[in-house]
């Protein structure tokens, strides 16, 4: 059977999966009602299309702190990819590379910076969580750089990490085959060998899944000074991953973030937060223009992304149906999954009347919670 949107891959996923991995890129935080409002809030959002406008020619590039990209649409860090298929990361900078656009590499990846690299040129991005012992933080930004990473993705909603249910029932691990390579080989001064050893091999099941052997290098003490301290350490400009509010907003900016990132972390930390497109446009709001804003969370049309860019976004990240195509086809399935959101983006901005992305405005939607005096007038 012939897949023809990006939401089949997850079944499919789902079948070829162990369960105790589809899980893990499936679930969210405790109820899941984060997981789900993802979904359901881009539904909450109509068009207001414009008609008998020659879109015979629609351009969807853009340019993401300064580079060139074929669309507004871009690879989320996701953990572990080759617990979906033998080349993980590998495929998935690829197939990113192929489609023109941008690749975050997390940074608990089963492929390290230099491995990603290797595969050829390609825009990328580096997540970063910081941890306690900032040697370990230092090493990898110098790496990333090293690599030809172009941006810092810092992850700042993780001072713990959310009880993900499904990973404590199966017991998580990380198949012994697999390692997180971006610890491998770092000078780690005096942090504990042991723990760093947990946390390369995750091969400890407990009641706490996941967060046994994470967590506790994550640094819980992290703050703003903490954002403007790693610039001290690298040249890269600084993306802030995890902003849900205004206020957040105006003060990542005073940190120097060079840009935002809305994100819930895929509804899997805190639940019951607002889905990111409904949380974006008072953080677009508040930045003022002064720096782009982008959005991760429940984009899987090509009219998501429509609607994020209507609400003052500057481009979207996809992390799930990465994995799943990658599960389902390798880096064929993520090359489609890219192509596919593409083909439906750009119908959507034709038949809303936008030949450019300039040409996408707050005039072209209208969200379920605004009255009629909210429209504009004729």
């Amino acid at each position: 059977m012939e897949i023809t949107n990006v939401i089949e891959y997850e079944a499919i996923a789902k079948e070829k999966l162990p369960k105790m991995v589809y899980d893990y890129y499936a679930s969210g935080a405790e109820d899941q009602w984060t997981l789900k409002e993802n979904r359901n809030a881009f539904a909450r959002i109509l068009f207001r299309p414009r008609i008998l406008i020659d879109v015979s020619k629609i351009d969807m590039t853009t340019t993401v702190l300064g580079f060139k990209i074929s669309m507004p649409i871009m690879v989320a860090p996701t953990a572990m990819q080759k617990m979906a298929h033998p080349e993980g990361e590998y495929a998935t900078a690829r197939a990113a590379s192929a489609a023109g656009t941008i690749m975050t590499l997390s940074s608990w990846a089963t492929s390290s910076v230099e491995e990603v690299a290797s595969t050829g040129p390609g825009i990328r991005f580096f997540q970063l969580y910081v941890y306690k012992n900032r040697k370990v933080v230092e090493q990898l930004v110098r790496r990333a750089e090293k690599a030809g990473f172009k941006a810092i993705a810092l992850t700042v909603d993780t001072p713990r990490l959310g009880r993900r249910e499904s990973d404590i029932k199966n017991r998580f691990t990380l198949p012994p085959n697999l390692t997180l390579k971006n610890f491998e080989g770092l000078d780690l001064g005096k942090m504990d060998e042991v723990r760093i050893h947990q946390i390369i091999s995750c091969n400890i099941a407990n009641d706490s899944g996941l967060a046994s052997y994470v967590a506790g290098q994550i640094d819980r003490t992290l703050s703003w000074k903490d954002v403007q301290w790693l610039q001290t350490i690298t040249s890269m400009p600084i993306l802030v991953k995890g902003v849900l509010t205004g206020e957040d907003a105006r003060i990542a900016i005073q940190a120097g973030a060079a840009g935002i990132i809305v994100s819930n972390h895929g509804a899997r930390q805190l639940d019951y937060v607002p889905a990111t497109i409904s949380a974006l446009e008072e953080v677009v709001k508040a930045t003022q223009g002064r720096v782009p804003v982008f959005l991760d969370g429940g984009v899987r049309r090509g009219t998501d992304v429509f609607k994020a860019l209507a609400l003052g976004a500057s481009g979207i990240f996809i992390g799930r149906p990465v994995v799943f195509s990658l599960a389902a086809e390798g880096e064929a399935g993520v090359r489609k999954v890219l192509q596919m959101l593409r083909d439906e983006f750009e119908l959507t901005m034709a038949l809303s009347g936008c030949r450019s992305l300039s040409e996408i405005t707050r005039n072209h939607i209208v969200t379920e919670w605004e009255t009629p005096r909210h429209l504009p007038r004729l």
